[in-house]
């Protein structure tokens, strides 16, 4: 189910967390080669994802088991 991006925080390992408008979390992690998000690691990069479409699988009753190996984001 899509869902808004409306903020971003770190959790306790200091990764980044996107907060989506459903009040879900979902990890944004930047760990190339396997995932590679790095507009995730500036605060310009984040200021322009805000809005930005995501899929929430929370929402839609799936917990993935590797989460950000199933996330898209849609600008």
């Amino acid at each position: 189910m899509e869902r808004k991006i409306v903020g971003f925080h770190t959790d306790e390992e200091d990764y980044w967390v996107a907060e989506l408008d459903c009040g879900h979390n979902q990890h944004m992690r930047h760990k190339p080669p396997l995932v590679s998000r790095p507009w995730v690691i500036n605060e310009q990069g984040r200021e322009e994802k805000l809005g930005a479409s995501l899929n929430c699988l929370r929402c839609e009753g799936v917990e993935p088991l590797l989460g950000e190996s199933l996330i898209l984001i849609k600008s």
